[in-house]
């Protein structure tokens, strides 16, 4: 199985993407890492503590606020058993639970003026570790100070850390994946255009050049040389044509030269030579053709099943001569768009195949733009069924064909934008087959 060539867009992305991920995972370690390996240390107190303060205080019936045993703050008591907290309500009285450090008490009178806190204890058992909150609770607003749950500033750190890395890792990624891609399509928007006009460039389409403007700098160099191997080439090809078609101008006036003497001859030794001028002349005929094509679009307007009856009796002659029949069956009648002399001496050409290597009969048979040409002789091998489109390949090495016939036909249906295909008939000859388009 023949290598899938990578995708350069594709490596871009991909490369582009990993080399950003990267960078985002090596940065929010290297925060991770500072955070841990400073000098920020001690415990600090959790302050989910403080809600549970303010949900356990509570006034009684004469209002005054009073410290119930919820199921939250028996579970963090048991938890922590030297929880400690003191609350200073909007109306200036205070509450406080457990023994409230000497340290922190003065604290307790002016907590209303303080919006936040953390305090950090640095010895064991770490009670002078809290948190000071503004609250509402049962008992309405107060401010907090509050002891609880304790724990070191590097797992803080690292958790926050983790927390604002993945957020900003997954921003980063979506960020990435939607716009990347874009970034990617619009920078090789020049290559993929670039690549389209290669498409196009083909046999019958000269001049075609690729564009320049909007490939990268780094691609241009390859562009310039394709462009320049295309000018080569499209001058080889018209040195090649006016070549083809000088000679076969220059052909064509020996040949009628000769043509004439032939039929003015009355040695009969000399008048069989005439299927063979005649041949000769359709060949040079079939050249001009071809170059003429190459100059212009086909533009007549063709029904194939007068074209076919008008050439079968043009060739009537020479196939009865030949000992042999000719028959044109059409099934249905469509007009096609092409060069009305080119289209007619393909089909002679293929007739006069039919006559030198086929059986004694020969159909030509019209069905809407498909004309086909079937003999009852020895057939072609299906194995040389596309090699006899090639020029000067001859199936009988000393065949008196020039090997060329089938090919100009082939180049005449190619310029048609047409098809040529061989089939193996049912008698066992052989069937050329030729598709047009219809006029639409």
């Amino acid at each position: 199985m023949k290598r899938r060539q990578p995708s350069l867009k594709t490596r871009l992305i991909t490369r582009q993407l990993a080399l950003q991920f990267l960078a985002v995972a090596a940065a929010a370690i290297g925060l991770i890492v500072f955070f841990v390996n400073s000098t920020l240390n001690g415990m600090y107190a959790d302050e989910t503590v403080v809600q549970v303060v303010a949900n356990a205080i509570a006034r009684d019936a004469d209002g005054t606020p009073a410290v119930e045993m919820t199921p939250d703050l028996a579970k963090l008591r048991k938890e922590v058993p030297d929880l400690w907290f003191a609350a200073r309500l909007g109306d200036g009285t205070e509450v406080n639970y457990g023994r409230v450090p000497t340290e922190l008490a003065p604290l307790v009178p002016h907590l209303d003026k303080l919006s936040s806190a953390d305090l950090r204890g640095q010895f064991k058992p770490f009670t002078l570790s809290a948190v000071v909150r503004q609250e509402t609770g049962p008992a309405g607003e107060m401010s907090i100070i509050a002891h609880g749950r304790v724990q070191p500033f590097t797992a803080l750190i690292r958790i926050a850390s983790n927390i604002v890395a993945i957020v900003i890792f997954l921003a980063l990624a979506v960020i990435s994946i939607v716009a990347t891609p874009m970034i990617v399509k619009r920078a090789l928007s020049g290559v993929v255009k670039t690549a389209e006009e290669a498409e196009k460039i083909d046999a019958g389409r000269r001049g075609i050049r690729l564009s320049e403007d909007l490939v990268p700098r780094e691609i241009g160099p390859l562009v310039r040389a394709v462009n320049d191997a295309l000018g080569r080439l499209d001058d080889g090809y018209d040195r090649q044509h006016r070549f083809i078609a000088s000679a076969a101008h220059e052909l064509r006036t020996p040949i009628a030269i000769l043509r004439m003497k032939i039929e003015a001859s009355t040695d009969k030794g000399i008048g069989l030579l005439l299927p063979d001028v005649s041949r000769l002349a359709n060949l040079a005929e079939q050249l001009l053709d071809v170059h003429r094509l190459e100059n212009g679009a086909p533009s007549d307007r063709i029904d194939l099943a007068e074209l076919a009856r008008g050439v079968a009796a043009d060739m009537a002659p020479v196939v009865i001569a030949s000992g042999k029949t000719i028959e044109v069956i059409v099934a249905r009648r469509e007009t096609i768009a092409g060069n009305t002399g080119s289209i007619e001496r393909a089909l002679t050409n293929l007739i006069q195949n039919a006559v030198e290597h086929g059986g004694d009969a020969i159909v030509v048979r019209i069905d809407g733009t498909s004309l086909a040409v079937e003999d009852n002789g020895h057939g072609i091998p299906p194995e040389e069924h596309e090699r006899v489109f090639e020029p000067f390949h001859r199936l009988r090495p000393r065949s008196s064909g020039t090997g060329l016939g089938l090919n100009l036909v082939k180049q005449v249906v190619d310029h048609h934008r047409g098809r040529i295909s061989m089939v193996t008939a049912a008698t066992g000859g052989a069937i050329i087959r030729i598709e047009f388009a219809a006029v639409r």
